[in-house]
């Protein structure tokens, strides 16, 4: 059930079609909301929202050549898969979310480090996401990153 493609439009366009629309509605939300600077990106052969090489030239620790992630979605085989890595190096920030969450949805969270599943399509949060994705702007998350994960 993966979204194939070598572009954010391919991805965009070959996301299974029973999910095309939530899919890009979800991309559309975080696109709308993110801080300037990041910019919706191919990151690690997935759809994600990055602070590019011209505002952060090192990269990702773990693979220079990758651009610094900070937020991603995918289509897996039984939910969609919001991905958000201020909320796993933010612990403020995930009690913000996990508290919010039921305000917005009636789905139980189903949530591992940085990622929340959604099985149920019509019960995506998508104010809370959008919500969620103006909390850091680059330069925040470039500190974090760089007091928690850069060594």
């Amino acid at each position: 059930m993966k979204a194939e493609g070598k572009t954010v439009k391919e991805i965009l366009e070959n996301v299974p079609k029973e999910r095309i629309e939530t899919f890009n509605k979800l991309h559309d939300v975080i696109v709308k909301n993110l801080p300037k600077g990041f910019e919706a990106a191919i990151s690690y052969g997935g759809l994600g929202y990055v602070v590019p090489h011209t505002i952060y030239p090192a990269g990702y620790h773990c693979k220079p050549t990758e651009p610094l992630p900070f937020a991603g979605i995918a289509s897996q085989k039984n939910s969609i898969n919001f991905y958000h890595m201020g909320i796993y190096s933010d612990t403020k920030l995930m009690e913000w979310f996990v508290n919010e969450y039921p305000k917005h949805s009636k789905q139980k969270l189903d949530m591992g480090n940085s990622c929340v599943r959604f099985k149920k399509m019509d019960e995506i949060p998508f104010e809370l996401i959008g919500e969620l994705m103006k909390k850091i702007s680059v330069k925040e998350w470039i500190n974090i990153y760089e007091s928690k994960f850069r060594k």
